[in-house]
């Protein structure tokens, strides 16, 4: 089984929804090479808890909100300085001639700003840059939350395959109960064991009960993601244990360098660039002019008056903001290259845990388990003729028992693995052509 991840970008463009649904496909012919395809209305695909998640999950809508805020930040940026009207008196209250209002003078002005230096180009590049960072962190989330559907279903098709086995321990300990009394009535075998063979088959009915209730819970954290509380399905449908072989590790590794969790540094890269020129641009001088009219009380003259200013050591009181910007630029690249040895511990540790757990299931499915259950089968028959006793009868069940046991943490290790892997490297583990084949 191979499982595909791919987030969902900020946007609807056409040629990214075909992306998706193709890649959608993908996730469901890999999962279970057609077994999903059709499902019952109290059986749940791998297909539609994906849709359900993706539509109904809170987690992604809010990058819907983040990305309006962003349109608005956008729009301010956008803006040039504003206009402002000021009006000044001056000479009132005064001594001598300038008793009251009688040398008053009336000043209305009209002033603002001139950015200097491209500040508002750079403004919206800042913006725009945050907007980029916020779609790679959407891929990010989406990707997440995509890992978190696939390890919640893995986890149903475990619950009920250790559902499974619990009943197939319970029928073995009835057929063990029948074959036991049946020799106790023919005085074969003492009644001790009539009671051992009971208290066996009210365990595993123990166990029974304990498995309905570890897949029920498994079932609600699954539904969950979309936020049912009640699941509208009984089982999920899939082969736990159809697993593949993958590819090798430094293909994989390659793969994970466009994760978008590593694409995202690049994103912000560019943003704490875009941030880098917005400080430089700081350094250049607005130039701040008014315009307006003057008049005088005292001989109802009128006059024009204008005036500018620029602050002066602009540059020298903005080194300390460039250096900021440059330091926080320059610890993007760093922080990538400590991200790439983190994924590479963490891709080479599924990596080999998934070998292993493929090793195992396919030694205990060719050799073990066909060996344990035809050990089974000659040990009862054994019992049944007085050759072996009721200790090596039940020895033999519970050894095929605890193989299948084994069987089923081996898929799911192989199935947790081998979706973390591809949660690394945002890829198949397969090439379409070798899913379809």
């Amino acid at each position: 089984m191979v499982i595909f991840f791919k987030a969902l970008p900020i946007g609807n463009s056409p040629q990214l929804v075909v992306r998706w649904r193709l890649l959608l496909v993908s996730v469901i012919l890999s999962f279970s090479h057609g077994v999903i395809a059709g499902s019952a209305d109290d059986t749940l695909s791998l297909e539609s808890a994906i849709e359900r998640t993706l539509s109904q999950n809170p987690r992604l809508r809010v990058f819907e909100f983040r990305d309006e805020a962003l349109r608005g930040q956008a729009d301010t940026a956008a803006l040039n300085p504003p206009l402002e009207i000021g009006a000044d008196i001056e000479n009132i209250n005064g001594t001598g001639s300038l008793t009251g209002i009688n040398g008053a003078e009336l000043t209305i002005s009209l002033s603002s700003v001139i950015e200097l230096g491209d500040k508002r180009q750079a403004r919206v590049a800042a913006v725009g840059a945050r907007r980029g960072q916020l779609d790679a962190e959407r891929q990010i989330d989406a990707l997440d939350l995509l890992g978190e559907v696939t390890r919640r279903y893995i986890g149903v098709l475990v619950a009920q395959e250790k559902l499974s086995l619990a009943q197939d321990a319970e029928s073995l300990a009835r057929e063990t109960i029948q074959s036991v009394e049946t020799r106790a009535a023919a005085a074969a075998t003492p009644d001790a064991e009539v009671l051992r063979a009971q208290a066996a088959l009210s365990q595993a009915e123990l166990l029974v009960s304990a498995e309905q209730n570890q897949l029920s819970y498994a079932r609600v954290a699954l539904s969950a993601l979309w936020g049912d509380t009640e699941p509208d399905f009984e089982l999920v449908s899939g082969d736990l244990f159809q697993v593949e072989q993958q590819s090798g590790f430094e293909e994989l590794f390659a793969r994970v360098q466009q994760n978008p969790f590593i694409e995202a540094f690049a994103h912000e890269e560019r943003l704490r660039e875009a941030e880098l020129r917005l400080a430089r641009t700081q350094s250049e001088s607005d130039l701040r002019w008014s315009v307006g009219a003057r008049r005088l009380q005292e001989n109802s003259d009128m006059a024009l008056v204008a005036g500018f200013s620029i602050p002066l050591f602009t540059a020298e009181r903005n080194r300390g903001a460039e250096r900021s910007a440059v330091a926080a630029r320059e610890e993007v690249g760093v922080r990538r290259e400590a991200a790439l040895i983190n994924l590479h511990s963490q891709l080479f540790n599924a990596f080999q845990n998934r070998q292993q757990a493929i090793t195992t299931i396919n030694t205990l499915q060719t050799n073990t388990i066909p060996l344990l259950d035809q050990a089974l089968s000659e040990t009862r028959a054994a019992y049944e003729s007085g050759r072996y006793s009721y200790l090596e009868w039940v020895a033999a069940r519970q050894e095929l028992l605890n193989a299948r046991a084994t069987l089923i943490d081996a898929a799911a290790a192989a199935l947790s693995y081998g979706a973390e892997i591809e949660q690394l490297t945002a890829e198949p583990l397969l090439s379409p052509l070798d899913q379809t084949n």
